[in-house]
C-alpha cells in the first residue's frame, strides 16, 4: 500500500526552498546594495560640495622659436622633429667662411689703428722735448733781456763816469789858458791839459754811442722820448720784448699740440706759471707724463682703435652666430630649414617645446570661479594616462578675461536677440609631481583637473585672486653661444 505526503509534510521536509528563508536572503542584499548605493551618493555629494572641476582643460606650454641672428647659407642641420636636445645643444650651423673674412679684415684695422697709437705717441714725445726746449729758450730769452738791460744801465754808469771826466779836462783846460799868458802854466803842460781834454770827449762820445747801440738792441730809441735817463727802460720789457713774445709763441703752438690751451694776451712769465700748476708739487716730469695720456693726438688715435676693436668683436660675434643653438631643454618641433638654405637674420628655423615648463589651461565656468583661490590643490587625470596615473597641481593664477573678449575680435553682443552663455574663464594649474622623463605631457592633451576646494591653499599668494605687483624685473639669464665648430658632430636627439 502506498502512503502519500501531504503538502506540509513536504514543505517542511526541504527547507532550502523555504519561501520565508529566500526573502530574508533578498532582504540581506538588497539593504547591502542600498548601503553601497547611499555611501557613494554621499560621497559623490561630498565630493561635488567640496571640489570643483571641468572636463574643459588641456595641457599648454611654452615653445622657444628658435632663429638666426646673421644671414647666411645653411652648411648642416643637426636635428629633426620631435629630437630631444638640452640647452647649448647645436642646432643648426651656418657657412663661417664669409664671417671668418670679416674677422680677419677687422683684426687687420686693429692692428693698423694699434701701430697709428704708438706714431701718435711717438709725435707727442717729440713735441713734449720741442715744449722743453722751448720753455728754456723763453726762460733764456727773458733773461737776455734782462742781461741786456742791466748791461744798458752799467753803460749809462760807465757814459757818466766819462762825462764827469770830461768835466774836469774841459775846467783844467780853461785854467790853464790863462795862465799860459802869465807864464805860471807852461805850453807843454797846456799841450797835455788839450790832449786830456779830447781824449775824455773821443771816451764820452764812445760810451754815449755804446749806450745808444744797447738801447736799439732792445728795441728802445736811442734816446729817451721823455726825460734824458738813458738808462730807463719800460718795467715790462723783459716780456714785451720781441724775441721773447715769439719764443712764448712758439711754445704756446708746441703746447697746443698735446692739448694745453692758453690764453695770448697772458705774460709769458704766466705762461710757464700756469704750466708748472699743473702739478701740486710742480713736478715737470709728472706734468709731462698726463699731457702725453691726454694728448689730442693719442687719444683720437686711441678712440680709432677702440672703434676698430668693436668692430673686431662684433665680426668674432657673428662668426660665433653661425652656430645656431637650443636656449632651453625640449623637444624639436616645426623644423622648417634643410642645408643649403639662404636665411635671413630672424628667420623661424624651428621651435623647441619645452618639457619641464608646463601648465594646464582649465576653462572654469564663471558660477565656479567664486570657490576657486590661488594655491588650492588639484587632481590632474590626463585622459593619456587614465587611471594608471594622476598628477598633483596647484592654481597659480587667473586670466584676466574670458576668451571671447581677449580675442581679436570681441564679439558684439549689443543686439535684441541677445542670448545669455555661461562664459569660461582660463584658470593656470601648475603640475607640482612632473617627472618629463618618466609621465611626459605634450601639448593639447585633454585633463580633467579637480579642485580642493576645502583643502587649505598653501605656496606663494595662497588664497589670492591676483598675484602681487612686484616693480623689479626678474634678471634674464643669457646663455653664450656656443664656440664655432666645423668638425662633424653627433646631431642632438638622436638618444631621444
Amino acid at each position: 500500500m502506498t502512503t502519500v505526503d501531504s503538502p506540509a509534510t513536504v514543505h517542511s521536509s526541504n527547507p532550502s526552498l523555504s519561501p520565508p528563508a529566500r526573502s530574508k536572503w533578498k532582504w540581506v542584499i538588497g539593504g547591502l546594495v542600498a548601503l553601497v548605493v547611499v555611501i557613494l551618493l554621499i560621497r559623490w555629494i561630498w565630493n561635488s560640495l567640496g571640489t570643483v572641476s571641468t572636463d574643459d582643460a588641456y595641457v599648454n606650454g611654452h615653445a622657444t622659436f628658435v632663429a638666426a641672428r646673421v644671414p647666411g647659407q645653411v652648411l648642416r642641420v643637426l636635428v629633426d622633429d620631435n629630437n630631444r636636445v638640452h640647452k647649448g645643444d647645436l642646432l643648426v650651423q651656418l657657412d663661417p667662411e664669409p664671417y671668418q673674412v670679416q674677422v680677419n679684415i677687422a683684426r687687420s684695422v686693429v692692428g693698423a689703428a694699434q701701430s697709428d697709437v704708438a706714431v701718435a705717441e711717438a709725435q707727442v714725445r717729440g713735441t713734449e722735448g720741442q715744449m722743453r726746449s722751448l720753455r728754456f729758450s723763453l726762460e733764456r730769452s727773458i733773461e737776455d733781456v734782462d742781461d741786456k738791460v742791466a748791461l744798458l744801465r752799467s753803460k749809462v754808469a760807465t757814459l757818466n763816469s766819462r762825462k764827469a771826466s770830461l768835466d774836469k779836462a774841459q775846467a783844467d783846460y780853461d785854467r790853464a789858458v790863462p795862465l799860459v799868458k802869465s807864464g805860471a802854466v807852461s805850453t807843454e803842460e797846456l799841450d797835455t791839459r788839450k790832449e786830456a781834454l779830447l781824449v775824455a770827449q773821443a771816451q764820452e762820445q764812445e760810451t754815449l754811442q755804446s749806450v745808444y747801440e744797447q738801447r736799439v738792441a732792445l728795441g728802445l730809441p736811442s734816446t729817451p722820448i721823455t726825460g734824458d735817463d738813458l738808462a730807463e727802460v719800460p718795467p715790462d720789457l723783459d716780456q714785451s720784448f720781441s724775441l721773447v713774445r715769439e719764443a712764448e709763441m712758439s711754445l704756446m703752438q708746441a703746447a697746443a699740440q698735446v692739448g694745453v690751451e692758453e690764453s695770448f694776451n697772458i705774460s709769458p712769465k704766466q705762461v710757464i706759471a700756469n704750466f708748472y700748476k699743473r702739478d701740486p708739487n710742480g713736478d715737470i716730469d709728472r706734468i709731462y707724463a698726463g699731457l702725453r695720456q691726454n694728448a689730442p693726438s693719442v687719444k683720437q688715435a686711441q678712440s680709432k682703435l677702440v672703434e676698430a676693436q668693436r668692430n673686431l668683436d662684433q665680426a668674432e660675434l657673428n662668426l660665433r652666430y653661425c652656430n645656431v643653438v637650443s636656449e632651453i631643454d625640449g623637444v624639436v618641433t616645426r623644423r622648417d630649414v634643410n642645408p643649403g638654405n639662404n636665411i635671413q637674420a630672424g628667420q623661424s628655423l624651428m621651435a623647441v617645446r619645452s618639457l619641464t615648463d608646463i601648465w594646464i589651461d582649465a576653462n572654469f565656468k564663471e558660477t565656479q570661479l567664486s570657490r576657486l583661490r590661488i594655491g588650492q590643490p588639484v587632481d590632474l587625470d590626463v585622459d593619456m594616462y587614465g587611471s594608471r596615473k594622476r598628477f598633483q597641481g596647484r592654481i597659480s593664477g587667473f586670466t584676466m578675461g574670458t576668451g571671447s573678449t581677449l580675442a581679436l575680435l570681441p564679439a558684439e553682443n549689443a543686439t535684441g536677440n541677445f542670448v545669455k552663455v555661461v562664459q569660461r574663464l582660463p584658470v593656470r594649474i601648475d603640475v607640482t609631481d612632473y617627472d618629463p622623463d618618466q609621465v611626459p605631457l605634450f601639448i593639447g592633451l585633454s585633463v580633467e583637473p579637480v579642485v580642493h576646494v576645502n583643502e587649505e591653499a598653501t605656496g606663494p599668494n595662497a588664497g589670492k585672486f591676483l598675484q602681487p605687483y612686484e616693480p623689479t624685473s626678474r634678471p634674464t639669464t643669457t646663455t653664450a653661444t656656443a664656440p664655432l665648430s666645423t668638425s662633424p658632430t653627433t646631431a642632438p636627439g638622436t638618444q631621444p
